[in-house]
């Protein structure tokens, strides 16, 4: 991805290195960070919580060595003005008006409207508050331990989050939290995988503008996001740690699912393309 000297967003806070001792998992408005956890790692929260005190003196040590105005920290404010450009451009054509979400980086802990989030959360989007979150630590665990290297990759992540914005933006995210209070848990699970899977078809979009509108894709960037979402699939994620696959508590949907839906967006570049619910289940 060609992302060096391009505009960079200011809608980027930076709160790395002042965190502090509050533990962080709460559920969101939607329960996304809940499910952030298992969508990244695919083991139960509170294993990884256990991990967060023992690997926090090392990211401490890590972030103290970087600057604020780090490699990482451009990226993902190059990354986030192009999906500012490319969705404030799709909703003018809806004749809508996009706001803008605020996106925060953050080491170890963080709180947010959706309630104490921590690093092993992975990267989440609040409602309540509009905003994305992300420690780039997560980074390296991406291509570490899912196998999913390359900057495209790392895209991808962040324009998932907005495309969750792009639909509280829509009013699916109202729509999914009224049906939560009338469904039972194994209900809403499947509605959860879907509103997933519409993310990922919403990235895909954003890709497709990134190459026919910025013409910033390098050969292999497609390949390095379908590796992401290959690597994050459920299915896949249960099968390294559990040794088995459990359809029932899937949360955002199986690595075919979600590469199909991204592909799709990407293919079609058409927004209008991306019902993944389909069934009537939101109305």
């Amino acid at each position: 991805m060609q992302w060096f000297g391009r505009r960079e967003s200011d809608n980027v806070n930076d709160e790395r290195g002042g965190g502090g001792g509050r533990l962080a998992i709460g559920g969101g408005v939607l329960g996304l960070i809940a499910a952030a956890i298992y969508f990244f790692t695919g083991v139960d929260p509170s294993a990884l919580l256990n991990q967060v005190s023992t690997n926090q003196s090392a990211r401490q040590e890590q972030t103290a060595n970087k600057g604020p105005e780090d490699a990482g920290k451009h990226f993902v404010r190059v990354v986030l003005a192009d999906t500012e450009d490319i969705w404030t451009k799709l909703f003018n054509d809806m004749g809508r008006t996009y706001e803008k979400p605020q996106l925060t980086l953050f080491n170890d802990y963080v709180e947010s409207a959706c309630g104490r989030a921590s690093s092993a959360s992975g990267p989440f989007y609040c409602p309540g508050d509009s905003q994305v979150y992300i420690d780039l630590s997560f980074y390296d665990e991406l291509k570490n331990r899912f196998g999913a290297a390359g900057d495209f990759a790392q895209a991808y992540v962040i324009a998932h989050e907005v495309g969750h914005h792009v639909q509280n933006l829509l009013g699916i995210s109202q729509k999914m939290d009224a049906a939560r209070s009338r469904l039972s848990g194994r209900a809403y699970n499947k509605l959860s995988v879907k509103l997933e899977l519409q993310a990922d078809f919403y990235a895909g979009v954003w890709a497709h503008y990134e190459k026919s509108m910025k013409n910033v894709l390098d050969k292999g960037d497609i390949e390095e996001a379908l590796n992401a979402a290959n690597a994050i699939g459920d299915d896949r994620l249960q099968k390294q740690a559990q040794g088995h696959v459990e359809p029932d508590s899937f949360t955002h949907g199986t690595s075919a699912q979600r590469m199909y839906w991204f592909k799709k967006g990407f293919e079609t570049g058409d927004i209008n393309q991306g019902d993944t619910f389909g069934n009537g289940d939101l109305d």
